[in-house]
């Protein structure tokens, strides 16, 4: 089983983090992710993560810090989920794929279902939270 490469993006302003609820026919449907998607060949997981959200949410990063990487099998999918940072981006995030979208509150994070290979990223988030004010 071949391993797919996703860039994934932790959009943060004023404390809040910028969600999107996963389409049932998805893989780990009806569950909430961050947003990115695949990491093309040729492309950086950086090249990829600001194609990806300009694509899914019409807004363009103009920074954005590593944060974690995560490796998960899920049994018939195996995934590195290349996490980024960011708080530095122009626009206002708005669901271009029809998907449900929202600001949640990172203190929140942890009544959202996410797939399991997230759960890693929300403690990230909230270890980010509690020893900086960064956002």
């Amino acid at each position: 089983m071949s391993q797919i490469h996703v860039a994934v993006g932790v959009i943060v302003q004023k404390q809040q983090v910028f969600i999107a609820l996963r389409k049932p026919e998805q893989h780990q449907g009806n569950l909430w992710e961050f947003p990115g998607g695949k990491v093309e060949a040729g492309e950086s997981a950086l090249q990829a993560l600001k194609r990806e959200i300009k694509e899914e949410l019409a807004i363009d990063v103009h920074s954005a810090e590593p944060l974690i990487s995560i490796t998960h099998d899920y049994g018939d999918k195996s995934v590195l989920l290349d996490v980024w940072w960011s708080n530095a981006f122009e626009g206002t995030p708005i669901g271009q794929e029809g998907q449900i979208t929202k600001w949640v509150d990172i203190s929140a994070l942890h009544q959202y279902e996410f797939p399991a290979a997230n759960k890693a990223i929300v403690e990230s988030i909230q270890q980010q939270l509690n020893t900086t004010q960064a956002f």
